[in-house]
């Protein structure tokens, strides 16, 4: 058999769910406050995947204007019951809606349907289960009642009505964890295997304490009862200095062959405890043993599926903005509510529009960005842009509004600024003409060198390596990984100036 590399998604997919539908595979992952919301992609294989699109493309799916950040989208579920798709999943502390939804579709790359909202759930990290009698029920999680202690949940189960998209019936609390003490039970998934009904379930928090446990029942309402094993998966006691750290949040898949394989989300820590990646999705093995799933280690490398390897083209490392839309893998902060970017006005270009909003804001900025995918990586682009006043054009490494590092033209020059809590620190400046610029950044590990040229080719280097751990969630706090791309703003001030991409790289580098 092949062996294959893990994370089969690298970057920023935390919360991975996954389906089969007959010889292919289809997998979705969280989003929080990026747009478009909850991309899907598309296997063969388990271990080659390809973006097909995202769940939530569109403004009416997806209001997350103003939302703070880790807040919006948690933990979509991914199935497939005759002949159509569901996604549900979690708006978190949205300003114009909030709670749990799902979307339908019959082809996976959409278009996908306008939100049903569940107006009688409550909680988070919402699943769907189609027995095989016909029923289907919706289960998820919320505080326990009584909450015995802080961050003591319980997962919930109730029948769910799809013609009239509503649930009804009797609640059923099936689960609160299988840790004495355990809190943030959550991620449940009910899969019926044989006769018997088992609940997955992720407990421990999201970070270096995560776990998967495992209950089962003859009935679907229950009552569950732990496995004596649990938890079934945990690398919290590996330590903190394993190269993978914070496995859980898993989803289960049956290969035609038979064999049981996991998706899962778990963290690659780089330059201490850091972990500017997010948390990625990985693939394990699973077996079963005395009825219970024996899920294997998360390695790096390991053997792959018994399926033929089916490979994508592969994606250009570089983007002219040749095409008449953005590609998928570019992403906005929150919902854009105006087209503050066009690829048509100057064709081959991406051109940006300057507006007042700024990164330090919740708010919508001109920003287009894309996932950081690797721990040493060069991106360079090629950028004109006269500024005004307060403007500034150029290169954002983000992880939210108080923690980023920029690499701006403003009228003052170039110039490099570390924020970090809030707080904006200039580092370096150069006196560089207005006009046509290239513009660099070369990470190895935790050192981001900014560079920039004025000449093709010519290429300098803009003071010191930047501290990139700024853009670990161990130090700002949340769930999202780092993400890098084309930034413009008037700082508060409204401008009619724009900013012109020529092309935008991003290249993985080898290990030093």
């Amino acid at each position: 058999m092949v062996r294959f590399s893990n994370p089969i998604l690298p970057g920023f997919h935390p919360d991975p769910s996954i389906c089969r539908v007959r010889d292919d595979y289809y997998l979705v992952t969280s989003t929080f406050e990026w747009f478009p919301g909850v991309p899907i992609f598309h296997s063969r294989d388990l271990v080659h995947w390809r973006r097909i699109g995202h769940v939530l493309d569109r403004a009416s799916q997806l209001p997350v204007d103003g939302i703070r950040p880790s807040g919006g989208i948690y933990a979509p579920t991914l199935r497939h019951h005759e002949g159509v798709f569901y996604m549900i999943t979690t708006l978190v502390d949205g300003l114009m809606e909030s709670g749990n939804f799902l979307v339908t579709a019959t082809d996976p790359a959409g278009p996908w349907s306008e939100p049903y909202w569940l107006a009688d759930s409550e909680g988070f990290d919402p699943s769907l289960f189609f027995d095989d009698d016909g029923r289907v029920w919706a289960h998820g999680c919320r505080p326990a009642r009584p909450q015995r202690y802080e961050g003591h949940t319980e997962v919930w189960l109730r029948e769910l009505d799809l013609d009239g998209m509503k649930l009804l019936g009797e609640e059923h609390v099936l689960w609160d964890g299988a840790v004495k003490g355990a809190v943030w039970a959550e991620g449940p998934h009910i899969y019926k295997i044989g006769k018997t009904y088992y609940l997955l379930v992720s407990e421990g928090g999201t970070d270096h304490d995560h776990a998967l446990s495992v209950a089962r029942a003859q009935n679907v309402t229950g009552p569950y009862a732990g496995s004596p094993r649990n938890p079934i998966l945990t690398h919290r006691n590996l330590g903190r200095d394993h190269p993978i750290v914070g496995t859980g949040h898993a989803d289960l898949v049956q290969t035609p062959g038979g064999e049981w394989w996991m998706v899962l989300l778990a963290m690659r820590p780089y330059g201490g405890h850091h972990y500017n990646l997010g948390r990625e999705t990985f693939l394990t093995r699973v077996r079963w043993e005395d009825g219970w799933p024996v899920a294997g280690p998360v390695e790096l490398t390991a053997e792959g599926p018994d399926l033929p390897p089916h490979r994508w083209p592969a994606a250009p490392a570089c983007d002219n903005f040749d095409a008449t839309r953005l590609a998928p893998h570019w992403n906005h902060l929150r919902t854009p509510r105006e087209p503050y970017w066009t690829l048509t006005e100057r064709p081959g270009h991406l051109r940006l529009r300057g507006r007042p909003e700024s990164l330090t804001e919740w708010t919508n900025p001109s920003l287009i960005a894309r996932r950081q995918q690797h721990e040493n990586f060069a991106v360079h682009a090629a950028m004109e842009f006269t500024p005004e006043n307060d403007e500034r054009a150029g290169l954002a490494l983000v992880q939210n509004d108080d923690f980023h590092i920029l690499l701006v033209m403003t009228t003052s020059g170039l110039v490099v600024i570390r924020r970090e809590a809030g707080v904006d620190r200039v580092l370096v400046r150069a006196d560089v003409p207005p006009g046509r610029i290239w513009l660099g950044v070369e990470a190895h590990g935790q050192e981001y060198q900014m560079s920039y040229a004025t000449s093709p080719g010519e290429w300098k280097p803009l003071g010191e390596p930047v501290d990139g751990r700024v853009l670990s969630s161990s130090v700002a706090g949340g769930f999202i990984g780092a993400y890098i791309g084309m930034y413009l703003s008037g700082e508060g001030n409204p401008t009619g100036t724009a900013a012109d991409f020529d092309w935008f790289e991003y290249l993985p580098l080898p290990a030093v």
